[in-house]
């Protein structure tokens, strides 16, 4: 695993937003992309909405490659310094090269500056999704609940937590 040669950046401009919906609607990003219509709206909405501070985006690239991982999160509307951790995606061709745990550790070392108490997510239970509960748990993140049938029948959402 050679991070080394990536650096984490943050979406500062228009372009890097545009550049970050695409990449979320590439058939580069995601396994699963029977996306909710939500989750489309996400999409394409949310990185415009980072540049006014509603959202942090963190994004890696590389020069050939364009964009090969994103994360996102923001404070949780409390604003006592719980965060929401949004979506992290890394590139198909790039995961097991550690972007994904760069991209997390990035999160925690600037959630934890600005004096972040806690960070909660969220994924499926599907067996596809095995990899990124992996990822979470390597990270220190634990199982907090589930919530039954949340995005299609049969798909429950399990909620993940990491005290800073």
């Amino acid at each position: 695993m050679s991070t080394n040669r990536y650096q984490v950046q943050s979406l500062q401009t228009e372009e890097d937003a545009a550049n970050i919906t695409a990449f979320f609607l590439s058939d580069r990003s995601f396994d699963d992309t029977r996306h909710t219509p939500g989750e489309i709206e996400h999409f394409q909405n949310n990185p415009l909405r980072a540049l006014d501070g509603e959202y942090t985006y963190r994004f890696v690239t590389r020069e050939n490659d364009g964009i090969i991982g994103v994360n996102s999160f923001m404070e949780n509307e409390q604003r006592t310094g719980g965060y929401y951790w949004d979506y992290i995606v890394v590139h198909k061709a790039f995961r097991k090269d550690g972007v994904g745990s760069l991209l997390i550790e990035d999160m925690i070392a600037l959630l934890r500056s600005r004096g972040a108490r806690y960070i909660i997510t969220y994924t499926c239970d599907l067996e596809s999704y095995l990899p990124i509960r992996r990822l979470f748990e390597r990270h220190g993140f634990e199982v907090a609940g589930r919530m039954k049938d949340y995005y299609f029948e049969g798909e429950d959402r399990l909620v993940y937590y990491l005290k800073l």
